[in-house]
């Protein structure tokens, strides 16, 4: 049994040929012979390995002679796969059993596994839902977009405006970077940008409602983020404080007053 790796550890079952080599046995009686000679006619071998070839039905996943394949396995590595094991550029990742992962790129457009596609390894320039997944950018339900990939929110780019903790480490990246930096994009809070006044009390920051400035909800205007109140340029009147969030303090200049 084969399953599609998902970041969130939410697997999509599909089905494949088992790996093996099958031969045909042909039996050819020579005269004068004593006994009857077996002729092998063998097929070509179907395992999972670089250079096999895939051929993709809905959800579905067959290995298949390549005459006839939709994408090739560019690399087969530990599940999931380790630092660099698949290129950057590989369109989906296949949990193929035995502890094994499938790195695989289509042979014709399109590419889901470039940056913003919806599919390969996570990296800089790709959108993230909430939940961890991928989802491409040319779409909707995604939250905000990759800048940077790293272990642990203290580490991300000055860029980023959010974060995001995947429930384990991204396939292909460098041990233990479970933490996705986002920037501008998406439903991500970024600084000029207006909010509804939520309830009291601590928040996280993907649930601040966010709205346009000249709409009649539009309570505040935010000025920066910062790692604490007192960090807030001069021109803040309010502040919200996000649970976990990076910069965990949003200052805010009333719109509203």
């Amino acid at each position: 049994m084969i399953t599609r790796w998902r970041p969130t550890l939410s697997f999509v079952t599909v089905l494949a040929m088992a790996a093996g080599v099958v031969a045909l046995a042909v039996v050819v009686v020579r005269a004068g012979s004593p006994r009857p000679v077996a002729a092998l006619n063998p097929r070509p071998a179907l395992r999972w390995e670089a250079g096999a070839c895939v051929r993709r039905s809905a959800e579905r996943y067959d290995l298949t002679p390549c005459n006839g394949g939709d994408s090739e396995v560019v690399a087969v590595s530990t599940d999931p796969p380790g630092p660099g094991a698949c290129p950057d550029d590989v369109d989906d990742v296949l949990r193929i059993g035995g502890g094994r992962a499938a790195c695989v790129r289509n042979f014709l457009e399109p590419h889901p596994g470039a940056p913003g596609g919806g599919g390969g390894v996570l990296r800089p320039g790709d959108c993230v839902a909430l939940d961890g997944r991928e989802r491409p950018c040319a779409g909707s339900g995604w939250y905000g977009r990759a800048v940077a990939l790293v272990r642990s929110p203290s580490s991300c780019p000055a860029t980023t405006l959010d974060t995001l903790t995947l429930d384990g480490p991204a396939p292909g990246t460098p041990a233990g970077d479970a933490v996705v930096c986002l920037g501008r994009g998406g439903k991500v809070l970024g600084r000029g940008m207006c909010v509804a006044e939520p309830g009291p009390g601590a928040v996280t920051r993907s649930a601040i409602d966010r709205v346009a400035c000249a709409s009649p909800r539009a309570w505040a205007r935010v000025t920066a983020f910062a790692e604490s109140a007192t960090s807030c340029p001069g021109s803040s009147e309010r502040y919200l404080t996000a649970r976990g969030a990076y910069r965990p303090v949003t200052c805010l200049s009333l719109v509203s007053k």
